[in-house]
Protein backbone atom coordinates (compact mmCIF):
# COMPACT_ATOMS: atom_id res chain seq x y z
CA UNK A 1 0.00 0.00 0.00
CA UNK A 2 1.46 3.36 -0.98
CA UNK A 3 1.28 5.95 1.77
CA UNK A 4 0.31 9.39 0.55
CA UNK A 5 0.33 12.62 2.51
CA UNK A 6 -3.02 14.37 2.75
CA UNK A 7 -1.34 17.76 2.30
CA UNK A 8 1.06 19.00 -0.35
CA UNK A 9 4.30 20.91 -0.03
CA UNK A 10 2.52 23.98 -1.40
CA UNK A 11 -0.19 23.75 1.26
CA UNK A 12 2.37 23.43 4.03
CA UNK A 13 4.33 26.39 2.72
CA UNK A 14 1.17 28.48 3.08
CA UNK A 15 0.29 27.06 6.51
CA UNK A 16 3.72 27.77 8.02
CA UNK A 17 3.35 31.46 7.22
CA UNK A 18 0.92 31.53 10.15
CA UNK A 19 1.69 28.37 12.11
CA UNK A 20 5.39 27.47 12.25
CA UNK A 21 6.55 23.87 12.40
CA UNK A 22 6.43 21.51 14.14
CA UNK A 23 2.71 20.85 14.37
CA UNK A 24 0.24 18.00 14.24
CA UNK A 25 -2.36 18.35 11.51
CA UNK A 26 -5.56 16.32 11.13
CA UNK A 27 -7.62 15.52 8.05
CA UNK A 28 -11.27 16.31 8.79
CA UNK A 29 -12.52 14.66 5.60
CA UNK A 30 -10.70 11.42 6.39
CA UNK A 31 -11.96 11.33 9.97
CA UNK A 32 -15.56 11.89 8.89
CA UNK A 33 -15.47 9.26 6.15
CA UNK A 34 -13.92 6.70 8.50
CA UNK A 35 -16.43 7.38 11.28
CA UNK A 36 -19.24 6.83 8.80
CA UNK A 37 -17.71 3.53 7.68
CA UNK A 38 -17.52 2.29 11.27
CA UNK A 39 -21.12 3.26 11.89
CA UNK A 40 -22.26 1.47 8.74
CA UNK A 41 -20.17 -1.64 9.42
CA UNK A 42 -22.00 -2.28 12.70
CA UNK A 43 -25.41 -0.94 11.69
CA UNK A 44 -26.79 -4.49 11.91
CA UNK A 45 -26.68 -4.10 15.71
CA UNK A 46 -29.40 -1.77 16.94
CA UNK A 47 -27.52 -0.76 20.09
CA UNK A 48 -24.08 -0.32 18.56
CA UNK A 49 -21.94 2.53 19.79
CA UNK A 50 -18.31 3.44 19.24
CA UNK A 51 -16.82 4.91 22.42
CA UNK A 52 -13.86 6.85 21.07
CA UNK A 53 -10.82 6.36 23.31
CA UNK A 54 -10.14 9.92 24.44
CA UNK A 55 -6.56 9.06 25.42
CA UNK A 56 -5.74 8.57 21.73
CA UNK A 57 -6.46 12.17 20.70
CA UNK A 58 -7.86 14.30 23.53
CA UNK A 59 -8.98 17.27 21.50
CA UNK A 60 -12.55 18.59 21.84
CA UNK A 61 -12.71 19.75 18.22
CA UNK A 62 -12.10 16.21 16.99
CA UNK A 63 -14.38 14.75 19.66
CA UNK A 64 -17.23 16.96 18.45
CA UNK A 65 -16.76 15.70 14.90
CA UNK A 66 -17.04 12.10 16.11
CA UNK A 67 -20.14 12.94 18.16
CA UNK A 68 -21.91 13.76 14.89
CA UNK A 69 -21.63 10.06 14.01
CA UNK A 70 -23.06 8.84 17.30
CA UNK A 71 -19.78 8.25 19.09
CA UNK A 72 -19.52 8.26 22.84
CA UNK A 73 -16.27 8.54 24.76
CA UNK A 74 -14.11 6.07 26.62
CA UNK A 75 -12.37 7.92 29.46
CA UNK A 76 -9.67 6.72 31.82
CA UNK A 77 -9.00 9.74 34.04
CA UNK A 78 -10.58 12.77 35.68
CA UNK A 79 -9.44 15.19 33.00
CA UNK A 80 -10.70 12.92 30.23
CA UNK A 81 -14.06 12.83 31.98
CA UNK A 82 -13.96 16.63 32.10
CA UNK A 83 -13.26 16.75 28.35
CA UNK A 84 -16.20 14.47 27.62
CA UNK A 85 -18.45 16.62 29.78
CA UNK A 86 -17.15 19.78 28.10
CA UNK A 87 -18.27 18.58 24.64
CA UNK A 88 -21.72 17.76 25.99
CA UNK A 89 -21.44 14.02 26.56
CA UNK A 90 -23.64 12.84 29.41
CA UNK A 91 -24.72 9.64 31.10
CA UNK A 92 -24.13 6.43 29.20
CA UNK A 93 -22.46 8.29 26.34
CA UNK A 94 -19.41 8.06 28.60
CA UNK A 95 -17.61 4.81 29.42
CA UNK A 96 -15.18 5.06 32.33
CA UNK A 97 -12.50 2.39 31.94
CA UNK A 98 -9.63 2.87 34.34
CA UNK A 99 -7.36 0.86 36.58
CA UNK A 100 -5.80 1.53 39.99
CA UNK A 101 -8.53 4.17 40.14
CA UNK A 102 -8.39 7.10 42.62
CA UNK A 103 -11.56 7.64 44.64
CA UNK A 104 -12.21 11.13 43.24
CA UNK A 105 -12.27 9.75 39.70
CA UNK A 106 -14.87 7.12 40.59
CA UNK A 107 -16.89 9.87 42.27
CA UNK A 108 -16.78 12.05 39.19
CA UNK A 109 -17.70 9.19 36.85
CA UNK A 110 -20.61 8.29 39.11
CA UNK A 111 -21.74 11.91 39.26
CA UNK A 112 -21.77 12.12 35.46
CA UNK A 113 -23.84 8.94 35.18
CA UNK A 114 -21.08 7.29 33.14
CA UNK A 115 -20.96 3.53 32.69
CA UNK A 116 -18.25 2.40 35.08
CA UNK A 117 -16.17 -0.48 33.77
CA UNK A 118 -14.61 -2.20 36.81
CA UNK A 119 -11.07 -3.42 36.34
CA UNK A 120 -10.91 -5.48 39.53
CA UNK A 121 -13.29 -7.33 41.83
CA UNK A 122 -11.80 -5.63 44.91
CA UNK A 123 -13.12 -2.28 43.64
CA UNK A 124 -16.77 -3.21 44.19
CA UNK A 125 -16.86 -2.44 47.90
CA UNK A 126 -14.82 0.72 47.46
CA UNK A 127 -17.07 1.99 44.67
CA UNK A 128 -20.19 1.33 46.73
CA UNK A 129 -18.67 3.28 49.61
CA UNK A 130 -17.71 6.22 47.36
CA UNK A 131 -21.06 6.49 45.57
CA UNK A 132 -23.33 5.43 48.41
CA UNK A 133 -24.96 2.85 46.18
CA UNK A 134 -23.91 1.11 43.01
CA UNK A 135 -25.29 2.27 39.64
CA UNK A 136 -28.00 0.18 38.02
CA UNK A 137 -25.71 -0.46 35.04
CA UNK A 138 -22.18 -1.78 35.51
CA UNK A 139 -19.49 -3.36 33.37
CA UNK A 140 -16.61 -5.66 34.27
CA UNK A 141 -13.31 -6.05 32.45
CA UNK A 142 -12.32 -9.61 31.57
CA UNK A 143 -8.81 -11.06 31.25
CA UNK A 144 -8.77 -14.73 30.15
CA UNK A 145 -5.05 -15.10 30.81
CA UNK A 146 -2.69 -17.11 28.65
CA UNK A 147 -1.78 -16.09 25.12
CA UNK A 148 -4.12 -14.61 22.55
CA UNK A 149 -3.56 -16.20 19.15
CA UNK A 150 -4.94 -15.79 15.67
CA UNK A 151 -4.28 -18.02 12.69
CA UNK A 152 -1.16 -16.01 11.86
CA UNK A 153 0.38 -16.45 15.31
CA UNK A 154 0.49 -15.01 18.81
CA UNK A 155 -0.96 -11.50 18.94
CA UNK A 156 -0.47 -10.63 22.62
CA UNK A 157 -0.10 -12.03 26.12
CA UNK A 158 -3.14 -11.21 28.30
CA UNK A 159 -1.70 -13.36 31.07
CA UNK A 160 1.05 -10.79 31.52
CA UNK A 161 -1.36 -7.86 31.53
CA UNK A 162 -2.32 -5.93 34.66
CA UNK A 163 -5.87 -5.39 33.40
CA UNK A 164 -9.12 -7.20 34.08
CA UNK A 165 -10.57 -10.08 36.09
CA UNK A 166 -10.11 -13.83 35.79
CA UNK A 167 -12.97 -16.02 34.61
CA UNK A 168 -13.71 -17.10 38.19
CA UNK A 169 -13.69 -13.49 39.38
CA UNK A 170 -16.10 -12.46 36.62
CA UNK A 171 -18.71 -14.91 37.87
CA UNK A 172 -18.16 -13.88 41.48
CA UNK A 173 -18.29 -10.18 40.60
CA UNK A 174 -21.55 -10.54 38.68
CA UNK A 175 -23.17 -12.37 41.59
CA UNK A 176 -22.01 -9.73 44.07
CA UNK A 177 -23.11 -6.85 41.87
CA UNK A 178 -26.49 -8.42 41.20
CA UNK A 179 -26.94 -8.92 44.93
CA UNK A 180 -26.22 -5.23 45.48
CA UNK A 181 -28.91 -4.10 43.07
CA UNK A 182 -27.15 -3.83 39.71
CA UNK A 183 -29.69 -4.58 36.97
CA UNK A 184 -27.83 -4.26 33.64
CA UNK A 185 -24.42 -5.74 32.98
CA UNK A 186 -21.69 -5.35 30.45
CA UNK A 187 -18.53 -7.28 29.58
CA UNK A 188 -15.35 -5.63 28.34
CA UNK A 189 -12.01 -7.03 27.17
CA UNK A 190 -8.87 -5.82 25.42
CA UNK A 191 -6.64 -8.72 24.48
CA UNK A 192 -4.31 -7.42 21.75
CA UNK A 193 -3.01 -4.06 20.57
CA UNK A 194 -2.83 -2.67 17.04
CA UNK A 195 -3.90 -5.84 15.26
CA UNK A 196 -3.77 -5.58 11.48
CA UNK A 197 -6.14 -8.48 10.93
CA UNK A 198 -9.83 -8.70 10.14
CA UNK A 199 -10.02 -11.75 12.42
CA UNK A 200 -9.25 -10.07 15.77
CA UNK A 201 -12.67 -8.66 16.64
CA UNK A 202 -14.61 -11.77 15.49
CA UNK A 203 -12.37 -14.08 17.51
CA UNK A 204 -12.52 -11.83 20.57
CA UNK A 205 -16.28 -11.60 20.12
CA UNK A 206 -16.56 -15.41 20.15
CA UNK A 207 -14.77 -15.56 23.52
CA UNK A 208 -16.88 -12.80 25.03
CA UNK A 209 -20.17 -14.06 23.59
CA UNK A 210 -19.54 -17.55 24.99
CA UNK A 211 -18.69 -16.02 28.36
CA UNK A 212 -21.80 -13.83 28.26
CA UNK A 213 -24.09 -16.80 27.69
CA UNK A 214 -22.55 -18.65 30.63
CA UNK A 215 -22.71 -15.59 32.89
CA UNK A 216 -26.35 -14.92 32.11
CA UNK A 217 -27.35 -18.56 32.53
CA UNK A 218 -25.37 -19.19 35.72
CA UNK A 219 -25.76 -15.87 37.55
CA UNK A 220 -29.09 -14.64 36.20
CA UNK A 221 -27.48 -11.31 35.28
CA UNK A 222 -28.99 -9.39 32.38
CA UNK A 223 -26.18 -8.86 29.87
CA UNK A 224 -27.05 -5.59 28.15
CA UNK A 225 -23.86 -4.95 26.18
CA UNK A 226 -20.54 -6.46 25.19
CA UNK A 227 -17.64 -4.09 24.67
CA UNK A 228 -14.96 -5.29 22.25
CA UNK A 229 -12.77 -2.37 23.32
CA UNK A 230 -9.93 -1.31 20.99
CA UNK A 231 -7.09 -3.23 19.40
CA UNK A 232 -8.14 -2.80 15.77
CA UNK A 233 -4.98 -1.35 14.31
CA UNK A 234 -3.71 0.58 11.34
CA UNK A 235 -0.99 -0.16 8.77
CA UNK A 236 1.95 1.94 9.91
CA UNK A 237 4.16 0.33 7.27
CA UNK A 238 3.41 0.75 3.56
CA UNK A 239 3.62 -2.99 2.93
CA UNK A 240 0.85 -3.73 5.43
CA UNK A 241 -2.73 -4.17 4.28
CA UNK A 242 -5.29 -2.05 6.07
CA UNK A 243 -8.09 -3.60 8.08
CA UNK A 244 -11.46 -3.81 6.33
CA UNK A 245 -13.97 -2.53 8.87
CA UNK A 246 -16.88 -3.95 6.86
CA UNK A 247 -15.32 -7.43 6.91
CA UNK A 248 -14.70 -7.01 10.64
CA UNK A 249 -18.29 -5.94 11.30
CA UNK A 250 -19.62 -8.84 9.23
CA UNK A 251 -17.38 -11.28 11.10
CA UNK A 252 -18.73 -10.08 14.43
CA UNK A 253 -22.30 -10.31 13.08
CA UNK A 254 -21.82 -13.95 12.09
CA UNK A 255 -20.55 -14.88 15.55
CA UNK A 256 -23.40 -12.89 17.11
CA UNK A 257 -25.90 -14.93 15.10
CA UNK A 258 -24.16 -18.20 15.98
CA UNK A 259 -23.77 -17.66 19.73
CA UNK A 260 -26.02 -14.97 21.19
CA UNK A 261 -29.17 -15.24 19.09
CA UNK A 262 -29.76 -18.98 19.83
CA UNK A 263 -29.27 -18.20 23.53
CA UNK A 264 -32.07 -15.64 23.41
CA UNK A 265 -29.60 -12.76 23.71
CA UNK A 266 -30.15 -11.12 20.32
CA UNK A 267 -30.84 -7.75 21.97
CA UNK A 268 -27.31 -7.38 23.35
CA UNK A 269 -25.64 -4.14 22.20
CA UNK A 270 -22.15 -4.20 20.74
CA UNK A 271 -19.74 -1.47 21.82
CA UNK A 272 -16.25 -0.65 20.55
CA UNK A 273 -13.53 1.68 21.80
CA UNK A 274 -11.31 2.33 18.82
CA UNK A 275 -8.95 5.23 19.22
CA UNK A 276 -6.14 4.37 16.84
CA UNK A 277 -8.44 3.12 14.08
CA UNK A 278 -10.72 6.16 14.30
CA UNK A 279 -8.13 8.91 13.96
CA UNK A 280 -4.64 7.42 13.63
CA UNK A 281 -4.19 7.58 9.83
CA UNK A 282 -5.78 11.02 9.65
CA UNK A 283 -3.11 12.88 11.58
CA UNK A 284 0.51 13.72 10.83
CA UNK A 285 3.43 15.48 12.45
CA UNK A 286 4.89 18.06 10.08
CA UNK A 287 8.47 19.09 10.83
CA UNK A 288 11.27 20.91 9.02
CA UNK A 289 14.82 19.77 8.34
CA UNK A 290 17.10 22.28 10.08
CA UNK A 291 20.48 20.53 10.37
CA UNK A 292 22.50 17.76 8.80
CA UNK A 293 25.36 15.87 10.38
CA UNK A 294 27.94 13.63 8.76
CA UNK A 295 29.77 11.38 11.22
CA UNK A 296 29.59 7.60 11.40
CA UNK A 297 26.09 7.86 10.01
CA UNK A 298 24.14 10.45 8.07
CA UNK A 299 21.79 12.46 10.29
CA UNK A 300 18.98 14.85 9.49
CA UNK A 301 18.02 17.08 12.41
CA UNK A 302 14.43 18.33 12.45
CA UNK A 303 12.63 20.91 14.56
CA UNK A 304 10.39 18.28 16.17
CA UNK A 305 11.58 15.77 18.74
CA UNK A 306 10.28 12.88 20.83
CA UNK A 307 8.18 15.22 22.97
CA UNK A 308 6.05 15.74 19.85
CA UNK A 309 5.89 12.02 18.98
CA UNK A 310 7.08 9.58 21.59
CA UNK A 311 6.25 6.25 19.94
CA UNK A 312 9.46 5.74 17.94
CA UNK A 313 11.64 6.51 20.97
CA UNK A 314 9.48 4.58 23.44
CA UNK A 315 8.58 1.48 21.42
CA UNK A 316 10.87 1.59 18.42
CA UNK A 317 7.64 2.12 16.49
CA UNK A 318 7.74 2.70 12.75
CA UNK A 319 6.18 5.84 11.32
CA UNK A 320 6.44 6.35 7.58
CA UNK A 321 8.00 9.61 6.40
CA UNK A 322 7.22 11.53 3.23
CA UNK A 323 9.54 14.35 2.17
CA UNK A 324 6.99 16.77 0.80
CA UNK A 325 7.64 17.77 -2.80
CA UNK A 326 9.94 14.79 -3.33
CA UNK A 327 7.34 12.03 -3.42
CA UNK A 328 8.49 10.82 -6.84
CA UNK A 329 12.23 10.99 -6.17
CA UNK A 330 14.31 7.89 -5.54
CA UNK A 331 14.87 6.88 -1.92
CA UNK A 332 18.60 6.56 -2.45
CA UNK A 333 19.87 8.18 0.75
CA UNK A 334 19.96 6.52 4.18
CA UNK A 335 19.42 8.71 7.23
CA UNK A 336 18.70 8.71 10.90
CA UNK A 337 16.07 11.42 11.38
CA UNK A 338 16.65 12.91 14.81
CA UNK A 339 15.34 15.53 17.21
CA UNK A 340 17.20 17.73 19.67
CA UNK A 341 16.55 15.99 23.00
CA UNK A 342 19.48 14.98 25.19
CA UNK A 343 18.57 11.33 24.60
CA UNK A 344 20.06 9.13 21.89
CA UNK A 345 16.71 7.42 21.25
CA UNK A 346 15.23 10.73 20.09
CA UNK A 347 14.92 9.50 16.52
CA UNK A 348 11.92 9.34 14.21
CA UNK A 349 13.70 6.95 11.86
CA UNK A 350 16.87 4.85 11.93
CA UNK A 351 18.70 3.84 8.75
CA UNK A 352 15.70 4.98 6.72
CA UNK A 353 15.94 5.13 2.92
CA UNK A 354 14.61 8.53 1.85
CA UNK A 355 15.11 11.00 -0.98
CA UNK A 356 17.95 13.45 -0.53
CA UNK A 357 16.85 15.86 2.18
CA UNK A 358 17.87 19.49 1.91
CA UNK A 359 17.70 22.03 4.69
CA UNK A 360 14.25 23.58 4.77
CA UNK A 361 12.49 20.49 3.43
CA UNK A 362 9.26 19.57 5.18
CA UNK A 363 8.86 16.02 6.48
CA UNK A 364 5.36 14.58 6.83
CA UNK A 365 5.46 11.90 9.53
CA UNK A 366 2.42 9.69 8.95
CA UNK A 367 -0.16 8.14 11.27
CA UNK A 368 0.18 10.38 14.32
CA UNK A 369 -3.56 11.00 14.64
CA UNK A 370 -3.73 8.73 17.69
CA UNK A 371 -1.18 8.43 20.49
CA UNK A 372 0.83 11.19 18.86
CA UNK A 373 0.29 14.61 20.42
CA UNK A 374 -1.45 12.99 23.38
CA UNK A 375 1.73 11.28 24.61
CA UNK A 376 3.70 14.54 24.58
CA UNK A 377 5.75 15.77 27.51
CA UNK A 378 8.12 18.59 28.50
CA UNK A 379 11.52 16.96 28.97
CA UNK A 380 14.43 19.36 28.36
CA UNK A 381 11.91 22.16 28.72
CA UNK A 382 10.55 21.40 25.27
CA UNK A 383 7.11 22.78 24.55
CA UNK A 384 4.19 20.94 22.97
CA UNK A 385 3.30 21.88 19.43
CA UNK A 386 0.12 23.25 17.96
CA UNK A 387 -2.66 21.05 16.57
CA UNK A 388 -4.30 22.07 13.30
CA UNK A 389 -7.38 20.82 11.50
CA UNK A 390 -7.39 20.65 7.71
CA UNK A 391 -11.06 21.28 7.06
CA UNK A 392 -13.05 19.73 4.27
CA UNK A 393 -13.00 23.00 2.33
CA UNK A 394 -9.21 23.16 2.46
CA UNK A 395 -9.02 25.85 5.14
CA UNK A 396 -6.92 25.28 8.25
CA UNK A 397 -8.19 25.85 11.78
CA UNK A 398 -6.03 26.10 14.89
CA UNK A 399 -7.57 23.61 17.35
CA UNK A 400 -4.84 23.84 19.98
CA UNK A 401 -2.20 26.56 20.13
CA UNK A 402 1.44 25.73 20.64
CA UNK A 403 2.70 25.97 24.20
CA UNK A 404 4.71 29.03 25.19
CA UNK A 405 7.31 29.42 27.93
CA UNK A 406 4.65 30.95 30.18
CA UNK A 407 2.78 27.62 30.06
CA UNK A 408 5.90 25.74 31.18
CA UNK A 409 6.32 28.06 34.18
CA UNK A 410 2.61 28.41 34.98
CA UNK A 411 2.58 25.83 37.78
CA UNK A 412 5.31 27.57 39.80
CA UNK A 413 2.68 29.43 41.79
CA UNK A 414 5.01 30.48 44.59
CA UNK A 415 8.11 31.14 42.47
CA UNK A 416 7.83 34.81 41.61
CA UNK A 417 10.69 34.84 39.10
CA UNK A 418 8.56 32.72 36.77
CA UNK A 419 6.84 35.75 35.23
CA UNK A 420 10.15 37.38 34.46
CA UNK A 421 11.46 34.20 32.90
CA UNK A 422 8.41 33.93 30.68
CA UNK A 423 9.03 37.39 29.26
CA UNK A 424 12.09 36.08 27.44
Amino acid sequence: MEKEAFVTKEQIEEIVKKYPTPFHIYDEKGIRENAMRVKQAFSWNAGFREYFAVKATPNPFLMRILQEYGCGFDCSSRTELMLARAVGATGEAIMFSSNDTPADEYAMAGGLGAIINLDDITHIEELEHILGRLPKTMSCRFNPGGLFQLSNGIMDNPGDSKYGMTTKQMFEAFRILKGKGVERFGIHAFLASNTVSNDYYPQLAKQLFDLAVRLEQETGADIAFINLSGGVGIPYRPEQEANDIFAIGEGVRRVFEQVLVPAGMGDVAIFTEMGRFMTGPYGALVTKAIHEKHIYKEYIGVDACAVNLMRPAMYGAYHHITVLGKEKEACDHVYDVAGSLCENNDKFAIDRALPQIDMGDYLFIHDTGAHGFSMGYNYNGKLRSAELLLQEDGKVELIRRAEEPKDYFATFDCFTIADALCEG
